[in-house]
């Protein structure tokens, strides 16, 4: 089981800049493979924002257009975005996100396909 807190979120205007962090807690945890952010306006769907790989690639969605950069630190279970150039349209619930978690045992790794979700953070540009 994996338990995940996000911070950083809030009011910004137009042009401005803001930092999500989430953290991933729980026992065992031996690794983390998928860590990354999605979100969600009112009346849509959840969409996809930027998800990191551990020791792989990073993918953006096409509206970042270079304006987001998501890193993690594998060491803390910790993955952060940082959004700039955000406008209106960046305005959702910003959800942290995990998946393929593996846990230490006794008997080795287990692995865990759970997808975890965190709360949530409001994110709102507006002048």
């Amino acid at each position: 089981q994996v338990h995940l807190v996000e911070s950083g979120g809030g009011l910004v205007q137009p042009g401005g800049s803001l930092r999500l962090s989430c953290a991933a807690s729980g026992n065992n945890i031996f690794s983390i493979r998928v860590m990354g952010w999605y979100r969600q306006v009112p009346g849509k769907q959840r969409e996809l924002v930027a998800v990191a790989v551990r020791d792989g690639p990073t993918n953006y969605a096409d509206f970042v257009q270079g304006r987001f950069t998501i890193s993690r630190d594998n060491a803390k279970n910790t993955v952060d975005i940082q959004m700039n150039s955000l406008t209106p349209d960046d305005t959702a619930v910003y959800y942290c996100y995990v998946d393929r978690v593996a846990y230490q045992t006794r008997n080795g790794l287990l692995p865990d396909s759970t997808n975890y979700w965190g709360q949530g953070a409001q994110v709102t540009v507006s002048s």
